[in-house]
């Protein structure tokens, strides 16, 4: 039976939120009880942000650090690190996203915070829905199968 320390937190649910010009946006409260008070964001895959528990944030950065250098160690260790910024929301639940955060996963007024499984994602909206309506469901289903879905 595992630890309900070491259990892994499932993270889900699709949040539309606004961020002001300063880059504050409120961090949905759903979310926060499951990663945290003090979380990490920095740059994710696909123009958007990964938001993680610190915990998960050092986790990962542990694992990377092990790799071998013929993995691009240092690359990812740099692309990971060298972007991450900790965040606490203020009394509002909002949360500040440095500017070049935003500008790599371009941020501007409507943003939408998704939970995916063990990590948040910001998306900007527009893109978020260009990527959804990408999806192939029946190839993306041929890709599960096998896995009882």
């Amino acid at each position: 039976m595992a630890d309900a320390e070491n259990a892994v937190k499932t993270l889900m649910g699709t949040f539309y939120q606004s961020m002001d010009a300063k880059g504050r946006m409120t961090f949905p409260a759903k979310l926060r009880e499951s990663i945290g008070e003090r979380f990490i964001v920095t740059r994710g895959s696909v123009d958007c942000l990964f938001v993680y528990a610190k915990e998960d944030f050092d986790r990962r950065a542990a694992m990377i650090s092990k790799l071998p250098m013929s993995k691009a160690r240092d690359m990812y260790l740099r692309a990971f690190m060298a972007n991450a910024s900790e965040v606490e929301p203020d009394k509002q639940g909002r949360i500040l996203i440095p500017g070049a955060l935003r500008d790599f996963a371009f941020l501007d007024k409507e943003v939408v915070v998704i939970g995916v499984s063990d990590r948040c994602e910001i998306w900007d909206r527009k893109r978020w829905e260009d990527f959804n309506s990408s999806i192939d469901m029946a190839e993306l289903l041929n890709s599960l199968e096998g896995l009882d879905f």
